[in-house]
């Protein structure tokens, strides 16, 4: 794993009114690194995830990608990514055309087949070949086990597959970060264990991945780094293996209880 960090975000703020939904977040993420973000609804998780991929704008802070330029936000009203300078837009277009995203809802388009739906992002976005985007999906439809849906449409398939799909479109992207939010949260319970199964066959080959979880059990078997986010601040971050058995604060403490324990 590369010392050097891919992604660095430092002192991060943002507000919707009133909100302060982040708080001077920092957080760094190395290559082939698993970091995981858990915390109670309302923390600031999924707020943190779209500033990371450029979907949201923070009012402060810096991000930084991959020794690229840095985007410095400056406070006042918040500015799109697109109207912060030309440094801006260089690391923004750096975030998105080397970053992807899983979203807790699919977002499949209803009326794309499957495999139309994995080709479209390389073939509009990164410009490749139909046929090269269409092999390249193929293969990764087949390693999660759903080459045989290739003509199928969003509609006709279940929800863990559906996720699946929506996996493989962000993989055919070949980013360097792939960024999962809440991924089994919309899933019924017997279909959630399909798709953490691709997410940690993913960690196993390396990928670089952040990702906002309520299954616990995942990220302590799974990620390298824990984050717990409360009311937009990181209250505690560390190993899994701190995090889960010792952790150091009484947020902390209580939130994985009332989660680990929620009868007792």
């Amino acid at each position: 794993m590369s010392e050097a960090p891919l992604l660095t975000a430092t002192g991060l703020h943002l507000s919707f009114g009133d909100n302060h939904v982040l708080r001077g977040i920092d957080l760094e993420v190395r290559r082939g690194e698993v970091v995981a973000l858990i915390g109670p609804s309302g923390s600031g998780k999924t707020t943190l995830l779209r500033s990371l991929n450029g979907l949201a704008a923070p009012d402060a802070g810096t991000v930084a990608f991959d020794g690229g330029p840095s985007v410095t936000f400056d406070g006042g009203p918040r500015r799109a990514w697109g109207r912060a300078g030309r440094r801006a837009q260089a690391a923004r277009d750096a975030l998105r055309d080397r970053s992807a995203m899983v979203f807790q809802h699919h977002h499949l388009f209803p009326h794309l087949t499957v495999l139309q739906n994995v080709t479209e992002g390389p073939v509009q976005t990164r410009c490749v070949p139909r046929a090269e985007a269409e092999s390249r999906a193929l293969g990764l439809l087949e390693r999660v086990g759903l080459a045989d849906k290739r003509d199928a449409y969003p509609r006709e398939l279940s929800g863990g597959q559906q996720q699946r799909v929506g996996i493989v479109r962000a993989l055919a992207l070949q980013p360097d970060l792939l960024l999962f939010d809440e991924p089994t949260s919309a899933l019924d319970p017997e279909l959630v264990g399909e798709v953490l199964t691709v997410m940690k066959e993913l960690a196993e080959e390396g990928w670089t991945m952040v990702v906002v979880t309520h299954e616990l059990q995942f990220a302590r078997a799974v990620a390298d780094e824990v984050l717990f986010l409360d009311d937009g601040a990181v209250v505690e971050r560390g190993a899994p293996s701190t995090m889960f058995s010792a952790p150091r604060e009484e947020r902390t403490r209580r939130f994985l209880h009332q989660v680990l324990h929620p009868l007792d």
